[in-house]
């Protein structure tokens, strides 16, 4: 009996120290980042985390995978008081733990087997017999599916030969043992008796089996994805405290900084590097990727995993520590044995034999994930603190591709942040390289000389002025006036570059206009003052045209005394409203979205849509007013209180929308792989046949409207904002 006890400590402590060091180890290599505010959140930012954690909800976007995992997460669970009770009994002479209500244990057990081996084989038929294209296939995604179904097995084994070995008259029930009885019954077929040697060393043998796959599961969870069984849940805890429109600032004029941006692995601060050990590599966010889904390189499960591994590598490295145990305690492995990199690939996007033109508009991420499993590969000679984090691990086409939607970070359920590793690259590659693609250079040196992408001149900035009193008959006046005459307005209309320069927008800016005066709204614009609001330049990562022209802007807002400002464009609105704060823009400024505005003023009966509008309508959710800001519902109730109007979702819409390819800076650079976003987002809407496809973005709109004069033929459908349509019913125009 001693030699037992002895045994079972030493394998288990073994496996302790192991896990422990494994988890050690990665934590020390996270410590090579920079130092992050791992401050508890304020509870207002917890409220969710409960159903994140314990309900899945994310996961259960996905229903079948969210149930399986479920089974997964609670059968675990229920399954370590097992495994301590029958761990008991082997040590204690077949004695079980002194619990109430034992019988009843037992069928909870016994029944949370079965439910798992169940989840077991049908996670085995999602990977490999329907084939998720977002799963990866191969030995290692397939390797926990081995050690849970030998635990089960084990589990089933060890209770059915106990059942012989002790005899039916000291068993549990067989109403409690709905699994081991009937397996018992069986091996007494095939000729194991009751309390027979056999049936004793057949208990020994499963035991010891069962608590070698047990504690070889524990030492393999930390080396493997699985660690995010740990990380998750403080990855979710420790998530960001802020809007997610938000992008931290870089402080500029710090002296004793070395570079800005993140160029090295370890210049991502901790909590970035706890996200690459929290990722799941479920796939969800490559399934949603805009970029990946229409044939480019960026992968987001790809992005992080291919961080990761660097970490890994670089980290044992420099510390000079393997990541992997127990290999690396007599081999070293893991420390110079080379690193993975990244080869030079993209994706083939191209229809099929037999496929038609349109198949190249659909969504797919076959190509991408074909490309990323291959290109990532292991180079004996590589050494991982001699590699680039942009060049050799991360691609530029990677970081370019992508679009900022954030649809990727919305759908992970373990709360890992994409796009700010991808911005912080960004900044990197623009304000220490000098590098980006030619096209984006060229809008960003337009920002800076002419405060528009176009490079149009500075001081046609205020004509739509007066070309919109010569189509309306109302003149707007600007803020500069208005003090000149002592009559400061309570709403400054922001136009934007958009707004000011391009035809079709001005459009939207000049109903507008005719809505907030027929509401009886006093406002006035700042007319030649006005400057972009920085968007473009802070996503593609120049961060100091950005800081340069967010604090002019500031300073005539805080001239004029602005208390309230409107826009219709959701990226302006999401930089003043989440970003200006950091540089200065008083709280007490209050920032709309044209669509709040107009939906408070139909709903306060201020504008009146009397006019019928007979259109069928789908929506088009902009990701800056939607997941950036969580505004969904605004564009629909004023299309709602339209008569005349029938509104049809596509099957992509409100949080699940899909971009139209603008953001990030996007709108103003060429694709040059796979088919265009817009396109792919124009399909999805042309699917449910509608008249008329509407948005409240700039962006969106010239997206939508380039994209059906594409893919139309002969046919009539077209692409309004929500404003004009409201303008329509209320004017009858």
């Amino acid at each position: 009996m001693w030699g037992r006890w002895i045994l079972f400590a030493a394998l288990t402590g073994s496996a302790v120290w192991l896990f422990a060091a494994v988890v050690l180890r990665r934590i020390g290599y996270m410590r090579l980042g920079a130092p992050a505010a791992f401050e508890r959140h304020k509870p207002v930012r917890h409220k969710g985390i409960a159903g994140e954690v314990l309900g899945h909800r994310r996961l259960l976007n996905d229903v079948r995978s969210g149930v399986m995992h479920l089974v997964y997460f609670y059968g675990f669970i229920m399954l370590q008081f097992g495994a301590l009770d029958l761990i008991w009994k082997g040590l204690n002479g077949g004695k079980p733990l002194p619990l109430p209500y034992y019988g009843a244990f037992s069928l909870a057990q016994e029944i949370t087997v079965a439910l798992v081996l169940a989840a077991v084989l049908y996670g085995a038929y999602r990977r490999y017999g329907e084939k998720l294209t977002r799963l990866k296939r191969g030995w290692k995604p397939s390797l926990v599916m081995w050690f849970i179904g030998t635990l089960m097995l084990t589990v089933l084994l060890s209770l059915s030969f106990e059942r012989l070995a002790a005899g039916s008259g000291e068993s549990v029930a067989a109403s409690y043992a709905p699994m081991s009885e009937p397996i018992s019954q069986l091996l007494m077929l095939l000729g194991v008796q009751e309390k027979s040697t056999l049936a004793i060393a057949g208990f020994e043998l499963f035991w010891w089996l069962h608590l070698l796959v047990l504690l070889g599961f524990l030492v393999y969870v930390p080396q493997s994805k699985h660690f995010h069984l740990l990380t998750a849940p403080v990855n979710l805890w420790f998530r960001r405290n802020e809007s997610p429109g938000r992008l931290a600032p870089l402080d500029l004029e710090n002296e004793e900084a070395e570079s800005f941006g993140a160029g090295k692995i370890e210049d991502f601060n901790r909590k970035q590097l706890l996200d690459l050990y929290a990722c799941v590599e479920c796939g969800r966010c490559t399934n949603v990727c805009p970029a990946a889904s229409t044939g480019k390189l960026l992968s987001p499960m790809h992005l992080i995993v291919k961080m990761r591994d660097h970490l890994t590598e670089k980290g044992a490295a420099l510390t000079s520590k393997s990541p992997w145990l127990p290999a690396g305690l007599w081999s070293g492995k893991g420390v110079n044995d080379g690193a993975h990199v990244m080869g030079a690939v993209m994706p083939a996007w191209e229809a099929a034999a037999g496929e038609s033109e349109e198949m190249l508009h659909r969504t797919d991420i076959g190509p991408t994930m074909a490309v990323q499993g291959a290109a990532w590969s292991k180079r004996e000679d590589a050494s991982p603190a001699e590699l680039q984090l942009i060049g050799d691990v991360i691609t530029e086409d990677e970081l370019w591709a992508c679009t900022t939607c954030r649809n990727c970070e919305d759908q992970c359920p373990v709360g890992n942040e994409h796009v700010d590793k991808i911005i912080d690259m960004r900044r990197y590659l623009v304000l220490m390289e000098g590098s980006m693609p030619s096209d984006g250079q060229r809008a960003l040196q337009n920002i800076e000389r002419q405060s528009n992408p176009w490079g149009l001149p500075r001081a046609e900035r205020a004509a739509w002025i007066e070309e919109c009193e010569r189509k309306t008959g109302i003149r707007v006046d600007t803020m500069s006036e208005r003090k000149s005459q002592d009559r400061m307005p309570e709403v400054l209309l922001w136009a934007g570059s958009m707004g000011s320069y391009d035809t079709r927008s001005r459009r939207v800016l000049f109903d507008l206009v005719r809505l907030l005066a027929k509401a009886g709204i006093n406002f006035a614009t700042l007319g030649q003052e006005e400057r972009s609001s920085g968007d473009t330049a802070r996503r593609i990562g120049n961060e100091l045209l950005f800081q340069e022209l967010c604090r002019d802007n500031i300073a005539v807002l805080a001239k004029y005394g602005v208390k309230q400002i409107v826009t219709a464009c959701p990226h302006t609105y999401n930089t003043f409203k989440n970003e200006y704060p950091d540089f200065g823009l008083s709280a007490d400024v209050r920032v709309m979205h044209h669509t709040e505005l107009l939906a408070a003023l139909v709903s306060e009966g201020r504008l009146i849509p009397r006019f019928d509008v007979e259109e069928h309508v789908t929506v088009h959710d902009s990701c800056y007013l939607g997941r950036y800001n969580d505004t969904y519902e605004a564009p629909r109730s004023i299309l709602k209180a339209i008569p005349g109007m029938f509104i049809e979702e596509m099957e992509r819409s409100g949080k699940n929308g899909m971009c139209c390819g603008a953001g990030g800076g996007l709108m103003w650079m060429e694709e040059h792989a796979g088919t265009r976003v817009n396109y792919a987002r124009t399909a999805q809407a042309l699917a449910v046949k509608p008249t008329v496809i509407s948005s409240a973005c700039p962006y969106c709109l010239t997206m939508m409207e380039d994209g059906l004069k594409s893919l139309q033929e002969g046919e009539n459908v077209i692409a309004r904002d929500v404003a004009e349509l409201l303008a329509d019913s209320v004017f009858g125009e």
